[in-house]
């Protein structure tokens, strides 16, 4: 294996990593699956990569809500798995000692560079990183990109130092989405083609191509649940913590607070008989998993 710097201290021996000219890493991708394609040509969309970085896409809450959640990103490693254009580290900030961006679409790790991290173009499924090096670990609006969930989220753990956290959110909770009857016909009005046409999003227009990525959202009864993160990490020596939540609130989701959706949402679960105000309509999932400091 050639030396890679600033990677090549992280990753496993035979891990075969080359650098493409622009400086971004590239760790081979045996098998890609139709949804893994889906990502890799959306958000690698010239219009989509550059407008996501845009402020009103990325809120005060959600960086009040990852700050109380993550503390200081400064002096650590950080490995950010699903990065896309790097809105995450552009939304917190922090001087950590070493960021790596992961993701499938060459496109958007361009744009991630650009923002401050390392790029590393791989598979979230598999890795090339050693055990147990990161001090923070971090997914954000990742988990229902991926084919298998639960063995990304172990993937992702296994990158965690004892005493380092692991952080994911932005995942759409099962029991919020789980529409039906009148609720489902909206949800499907709002995924056709000319919804977004009207909405002047040309660029998601695309929008079997849109849904074809989100491949834990595409139909009620799919998502991430509080089980899944409990059955996955508390067996790897995380102590977890999950907090049901909906997106127009800040550091108050580690209080417990559950925040409002809206109207989009609320209208939809009441035609589908659930309660818009209870813990099961809150739209996305934040998990918090410290690994356990070894004896």
């Amino acid at each position: 294996m050639q030396s890679i710097t600033p990677l090549s201290k992280y990753l496993i021996e035979s891990a075969e990593i080359t650098e493409q000219e622009n400086g971004i890493y590239s760790y081979p991708i045996p098998h890609i699956t139709a949804g893994m394609q889906a990502n890799i040509d959306l958000f690698g969309h010239p219009k989509w990569r550059r407008d996501y970085l845009k402020p009103d896409r990325y809120t005060e809450a959600l960086k009040a809500r990852w700050q109380k959640a993550i503390g200081s990103w400064d002096d650590n490693i950080v490995v950010d798995i699903g990065c896309g254009p790097g809105n995450l580290y552009a939304t917190v900030g922090g001087s950590p000692s070493l960021l790596i961006g992961v993701d499938i679409s060459q496109g958007t790790l361009e744009i991630a560079q650009e923002v401050g991290y390392v790029p590393l173009l791989a598979d979230a499924h598999h890795l090339p990183f050693i055990d147990a090096f990161a001090d923070l670990v971090v997914l954000n609006a990742t988990l229902h990109h991926c084919d298998d969930m639960a063995k990304v989220l172990a993937e992702a753990a296994r990158l965690v130092r004892p005493g380092g956290i692991l952080v994911t959110d932005n995942d759409p909770q099962v029991t919020a989405w789980n529409w039906k009857g009148l609720g489902l016909l909206l949800r499907k009005i709002r995924q056709h083609r000319a919804y977004w046409i009207v909405a002047r999003k040309p660029y998601v227009a695309t929008s079997r191509q849109r849904l074809a990525t989100e491949i834990h959202n595409q139909k009620p009864g799919d998502g991430i649940t509080t089980e899944l993160y409990y059955q996955v990490l508390k067996p790897l020596d995380f102590t977890v913590t999950t907090y049901p939540h909906n997106h127009n609130l800040g550091a108050e989701v580690l209080q417990g607070e559950l925040g409002r959706a809206p109207w989009t949402v609320r209208v939809p679960q009441r035609l589908s008989g659930i309660d818009p105000n209870s813990q099961g309509a809150a739209q996305s999932i934040m998990c918090i998993a410290e690994r356990a400091l070894r004896n």
